[in-house]
């Protein structure tokens, strides 16, 4: 085994993380980007204001996308159980 195969493994996990991070925290950042400009302008310092409307979201975002982020990760779990016997050579 070369290093290239454990390059190539370890750019496709990373690459499997970020799509199946990004539709939860993308919305997250947007919410708490928002939130955080009404806070300013009304100099409301509430936490739990700008904490439950991001957790309402993220649950939302799991709820969703929750179905397809799993079937992402099943794959690349199998791709990779598929690639263990070219490790044994």
């Amino acid at each position: 085994m070369d290093t290239d195969y454990f390059i190539g493994i370890a750019q496709q996990a990373l690459w499997v993380l970020a799509l199946a991070s990004v539709p939860i925290l993308l919305p997250a950042l947007i919410a708490g980007v928002v939130l955080g400009m009404v806070q300013a302008a009304t100099s409301i310092n509430e936490t739990t204001l700008s904490f439950v409307p991001k957790l309402i979201i993220v649950a939302l975002c799991l709820a969703i996308f929750g179905g397809s982020i799993l079937v992402l990760l099943m794959d690349f779990t199998r791709e990779m159980f598929d690639r263990i016997p070219d490790l044994a050579r």
